[in-house]
């Protein structure tokens, strides 16, 4: 069975230097390998083509048999990587915690333990007679996240 660790390698070798950067490489026990990669700019099919043809050019064909796929991160998946929140900033996304609660909001800032959502709720203040929008900002560590992922919407 080919390593995990070894595709990878050649995974970041290959992407360094270039604003691309890994998401997840998975392999399953009949050795079909996924490799998912994202940027900043988007990925185009020729450059998981080029990927593709570089993994296999290092691994050969003499190591085992095997099925690769290079693919770029789905639009509508959870994000992997910190990288991916960092692509997000600015945009709608929604994040559902551990304990099971959802919230949908702007990513406003990302750091290497937390990141920022910018929600809005509608509040009755005491002695109002109206309903007023009230913006707040919510912080949440990475360990407490069960998944967050791009919100798309047709306008």
């Amino acid at each position: 069975m080919i390593a995990k660790e070894t595709v990878n390698q050649i995974v970041e070798e290959f992407l360094s230097g270039t604003n691309y950067y890994p998401v997840d490489v998975k392999i399953t026990p009949d050795n079909r390998i996924s490799v998912e990669i994202d940027s900043f700019d988007g990925v185009s099919i020729d450059f998981c083509a080029e990927l593709n043809r570089h993994i296999q050019s290092v691994l050969g064909i003499e190591i085992d048999d095997y099925e690769l796929e290079v693919s770029s991160a789905g639009l509508t998946e959870p994000f992997k990587v910190k990288k991916q929140y960092e692509k997000n900033i600015g945009n709608e996304v929604e994040t559902v915690t551990k304990a099971g609660k959802k919230f949908a909001g702007i990513l406003t800032e990302v750091n290497d333990e937390a990141f920022v959502l910018e929600t809005e709720k509608t509040e009755k203040p005491e002695g109002s007679k109206r309903k007023v929008t009230v913006t707040e900002y919510l912080s949440f560590k990475y360990e407490e996240i069960k998944n967050t992922k791009y919100i798309i919407r047709f306008k």
